[in-house]
């Protein structure tokens, strides 16, 4: 499998990212991996790498979002907010929108994940 750093044209991914960011509801959180799965893979780029890959690219557009798109909104496939600088920022901004944490730190996606009209049901890991 081929290593990709970034998508063959990062402006149109990173654009679909913070269109699809942009829609997740206050009080709901979505994973970096969910987003990617919304947003074909780009041309040139077979699925496998693209699962591998995606949800990296989606930090990538999430670490250069405008200041209009609910960054905090996104976390990762654990339920839990990525450790790095801001780290704090993103959980204090959860919760002033509602958004609970487990005593390890965890979202319940159960209760908290958005589910778009983008994709199909599946089941949140389990905590």
């Amino acid at each position: 499998m081929p290593s990709f750093t970034s998508p063959p044209d990062p402006i149109i991914f990173h654009h679909q990212v913070w269109e699809l960011v942009c829609q997740i509801p206050l009080g709901k959180v979505a994973t970096y991996g969910q987003i990617a799965r919304m947003i074909p893979a780009p041309e040139g780029v077979d699925e496998k790498a693209y699962h591998a890959f995606g949800p990296r690219w989606v930090g990538g557009a999430m670490a250069a979002c405008p200041e209009d798109v609910p960054w905090q909104r996104v976390i990762n496939s654990k339920g839990e907010i990525s450790l790095r600088p801001g780290a704090e920022r993103q959980r204090m901004l959860l919760e002033e929108e509602g958004v609970q944490f487990n005593q390890g730190g965890r979202i319940d996606l159960k209760i908290f994940g958005w589910q778009s009209s983008f994709e199909e049901p599946e089941q949140p890991p389990l905590l």
